[in-house]
């Protein structure tokens, strides 16, 4: 069924017209990117070329999509903002609070029962306001709105920063916090720098071991995890157009590491074939009448150098099966000798504890049969796997065509655990450990996208590797980091060598889709009546209290933390068992920056107070500076705040009392997650004044009454000893993101529009 089919003709038909009116102004062919960015304006009336990386733009998204974990807070936020009912179409999906333990349908019921109340609260909320709602075990949010929601040329946000799957099927999907979500489910514009162009020309043909999958490790490995901040990534040529539907999603969900607003590719018969076989040919037929729109023109992809920032050209001939990792997606090693000597050098352990197939980048129905043709030929060669095996089919619709096409017994037999449709391990979902904390330092592959210490089951000694599913599952019977299965071979029962022939698998079931229940709940039509109770004493729900605003005068802030390198969102709001508190801010705040590594002891959740002297946990001395009314500051690195969208990571230190984060550099979303919260998000005019931080400092801001868009703000330190730094900071706050900041947030100047 397609869904919005209504809705997709309207926007195609006015699409062609604001194209051309876009190349006249522009005069110039376009990209793709800049065709959909340019149709979907908020103001229809195409007046002027926006300035790539500089202009702050308002759009109108076509849809939003929000998962469980997220959707709770954006939820809570739009309950305040004085809505009836969604502007746009919108739904939730619940896929992040199923822990992986025992299997799917244990597991399934065991997070039914553990998290009723949130799914119940989601539920009513969505069916009150007009939300469709995804059950629990429908699937993961980014393959059900694959299968469901993405059209070619369209633009949707999403409270998760892999929304950027959908680019599969050429759109512009972008991962956003929920406040941003909230202003265009109140039918207000959404804002976004113009983004720049990163043109990514492929060559050649995919073949043999090497998956789309690889594709995207190598861009990370060219780029690396802030490369692609603030640049949209589009790919095309030859090896494009050779490429699946679910493939080219693959790709564009990984762009979330490499830290782009989004990726995509350009309409083709493999995404007609995909709209077709997931029974919306409706949407192919639409598509197909206005298909030279749909796609970059043809002399950009003729002459790439001359309408892209960037270029990138990457020869799938000669692109060899890779693993990234551990610890970061972007440190790419190309799969047997490289690796042996790598591994060696670093002392990975070689010995290869569990591999993991699933998750929103490779959960595909593609994914799982070319895994299987792994699979098959180590059951028919009397092959064993030496490590674990879990296997996270990514929707009910691809779970039901793959055990009805003998998939997954294929895996079973191989004594691999079928979990749940959902993102378990991928998202810190796993039960591996009783203790992670304790537990020995071990290898595991998976097909994830994210890879960072602790991700997957919590244990800071656990090397995650990235890699494509057919490379997982060899990886996983040879139980080793190194095994080339291009060129190695195992030893069966019979002490025969055997050699893995190259994998196979469908682009598309061969008898099409199947699903008895999909797992969705429409909305009613009228849902006023419908009423959202929230119990005071819960743990996993709050209602929010708005922010007050920070204020024009920062003076006397103490220094909470200061983060030495890396501090993604998970260092800053971890995931795993925190998940249960998403929708409770003030029990999730416990959380707050108990991940970040401070500078001065090189230990996590455990800074100085400047209260007592004595160190604490991070939220429990933040909490006392809050108690005495004394503001703080956040210090960091470069591309704070990289990874998932989650604006926990800029809601709880709001909550609990910081007022500004300074950093070398930000990674996009959660600057603009720092903004929606009325805080200060600033960036040290000069990198090395990030040294000139010491643990006892003061902070006096000295012209915070003056803030305005393009001025930097003046900052004095002063050091335990009364010596004194003045450091300057910039900002990208302009007009409207200020306003947020006097107002104490985005929701706050919501509501005051509404209530006029």
């Amino acid at each position: 069924m397609a869904f919005d089919i209504e809705l997709i003709k309207e926007i195609y038909a006015k699409f062609p017209e604001r194209i051309n009116t876009a190349k006249k102004i522009l005069n110039k062919p376009l990209t793709l990117s800049e065709k959909i960015l340019y149709g979907h304006l908020w103001d229809a009336s195409i007046s002027k070329a926006y300035e790539r990386g500089k202009d702050y733009v308002d759009f109108a998204p076509d849809r939003i999509a929000c998962q469980d974990a997220t959707a709770q807070m954006a939820l809570l936020q739009f309950m305040q903002a004085g809505k009836k009912k969604v502007a746009v179409p919108t739904t939730v999906h619940c896929d992040h609070l199923i822990q992986a333990k025992l299997g799917a349908d244990k597991d399934l019921q065991s997070a039914l029962n553990t998290s009723n109340e949130v799914f119940k609260f989601l539920e009513s909320v969505s069916n009150k306001y007009g939300i469709g709602f995804w059950k629990p075990g429908a699937g993961i949010i980014h393959q059900v709105v694959l299968e469901n929601y993405a059209f070619p040329g369209g633009m949707m946000i999403g409270t998760d920063s892999h929304t950027v799957n959908a680019g599969g099927l050429g759109m512009l999907a972008i991962g956003v916090g929920g406040a941003d979500a909230v202003d265009v489910m109140a039918g207000m514009p959404w804002e976004l720098k113009f983004p720049k162009l990163i043109g990514v020309k492929l060559t050649g043909k995919l073949s043999g071991w090497t998956a789309p999958k690889d594709v995207i490790l190598k861009v990370a490995e060219i780029l690396t995890a802030k490369g692609g901040t603030g640049y949209i990534v589009e790919y095309f040529g030859e090896g494009a157009l050779h490429m699946s539907c679910t493939g080219k999603g693959t790709i564009c969900n990984m762009g979330a590491e490499i830290g782009a607003t989004t990726s995509t590719f350009g309409y083709d018969s493999a995404m007609e074939r995909y709209l077709r076989a997931t029974d919306r040919a409706a949407v192919a037929d639409a598509a197909n009448a206005i298909k030279e729109h749909l796609t970059g023109d043809p002399e950009v992809y003729q002459n790439p150098e001359k309408y892209f920032d960037q270029v990138i050209e990457i020869n799938l001939e000669e692109l060899k099966p890779l693993l990234n990792g551990p610890f970061t997606p972007d440190l790419a090693t190309e799969a047997g000798t490289e690796m042996t000597s790598k591994a060696t050098e670093n002392n990975w352990p070689l010995d290869v504890e569990w591999g993991l197939i699933g998750s929103c980048t490779n959960s595909s129905y593609e994914d799982l049969s070319r895994a299987a043709s792994i699979a098959k030929q180590a059951l028919d060669k009397g092959l064993q796997t030496k490590a674990n095996f879990g296997i996270n089919p990514g929707s009910e619709q691809v779970r039901y065509t793959a055990e009805r096409d003998g998939i997954l017994e294929v895996f079973e037999k191989l004594d691999a655990t079928i979990f749940t449709n959902a993102c378990g391990p991928c998202i810190g979902q796993w039960a591996r450990y009783k203790d992670p904390k304790n537990a020995p330092k071990n290898s595991i592959v998976h097909s994830f996208n994210r890879n960072f210490a602790k991700r997957a089951d919590g244990n800071p000694n656990t090397h995650a590797f990235v890699a494509s599913p057919e490379l997982v599952a060899a990886i996983a019977i040879a139980g080793r980091l190194d095994f080339n299965p291009m060129t190695d071979t195992l030893t069966n029962a019979k002490g025969e060598e055997i050699r893995f022939e190259e994998p196979t698998g469908w682009e598309l079931p061969i008898n099409g889709f199947e699903v008895k229940d999909a797992g969705y709940l429409a909305p009613v039509k009228d849902g006023s009546a419908i009423s959202i109770e929230v119990d005071p004493k819960s743990e996993r729900l709050q209602l929010l209290t708005p922010f007050t605003p920070i204020g024009d005068s920062i003076v006397g802030a103490k220094l909470l933390i200061k983060a030495f390198g890396k501090c993604t969102t998970d260092h800053i709001s971890m995931a795993g068992p925190w998940l249960r508190y998403r929708g409770h801010l003030d029990n999730i705040s416990n959380n707050c920056l108990i991940g970040a590594v401070n500078a001065f002891n090189k230990k996590t959740n455990f800074v100085k107070s400047q209260l007592t002297g004595e160190y604490d946990a991070v939220p429990a001395t933040q909490r006392a500076y809050k108690a005495k009314g004394i503001k703080t500051i956040v210090i960091g690195d470069h591309n704070y705040g990289e990874g998932s969208s989650r604006e926990h990571a800029a809601m709880e230190p709001r909550h609990l009392g910081v007022a500004a984060v300074i950093v070398k550099s930000f990674a996009r979303i959660h600057e603009t997650n720092l903004k929606k919260q009325g805080m200060l998000g600033l960036t040290f005019a000069t990198e090395s004044d990030y040294d000139k931080i010491l643990e006892d400092d003061t902070f006096n801001f000295l012209d915070l009454d003056q803030f305005s868009p393009g001025k930097p703000l003046t900052i004095e330190i002063v050091h335990k000893d009364g010596s004194k730094d003045v450091i300057l900071t910039n900002h990208t706050y302009n007009k409207g993101q200020i306003e947020w900041y006097q107002e104490g947030s985005a929701l706050n100047q919501i509501k005051k529009q509404n209530a006029h």
